[in-house]
């Protein structure tokens, strides 16, 4: 079974996003130099990821995403997704219950990317 994983987020201005992700969930970003691209190594204190200058346009707004969406646990659904709001970031999917399970909600990130949170909660409904 394949339970680890690692993941990638792309983005167009890359110190723009290191801060939104550093502020929102306090992960911690370190360069790493002699790539091809801008990458920055992501310590989440679970699974790492990385963060790097996006090779490729963004589709346009209002497509479909093209990516593989990663949704995080969060403490406090409404005091992540408001500190969400207060970094740019925007409503893609408004907080809704999945029943008995969580609170889920999707929003976009300052480079365009799409991102869930979820808070559990088995009152959820």
């Amino acid at each position: 079974m394949n339970g680890h994983f690692y993941f990638e987020i792309q983005a167009d201005d890359t110190h723009r996003a290191v801060n939104f992700y550093k502020k929102v969930f306090d992960w911690k970003f370190e360069e790493a130099p002699g790539l091809p691209v801008e990458y920055w190594r992501i310590e989440t204190g679970g699974s790492g990821g990385g963060l790097l200058k996006r090779p490729a346009p963004t589709p346009p707004p209002q497509s479909g995403t093209n990516a593989f969406v990663c949704s995080l646990e969060v403490e406090d659904f409404d005091m992540t997704a408001q500190t969400i709001m207060d970094l740019g970031g925007l409503v893609a999917l408004p907080k809704f219950a999945v029943p008995g399970k969580c609170w889920q909600g999707y929003f976009l990130d300052t480079e365009g990317n799409t991102f869930g949170i979820f808070e559990v909660d088995e009152k959820a409904k």
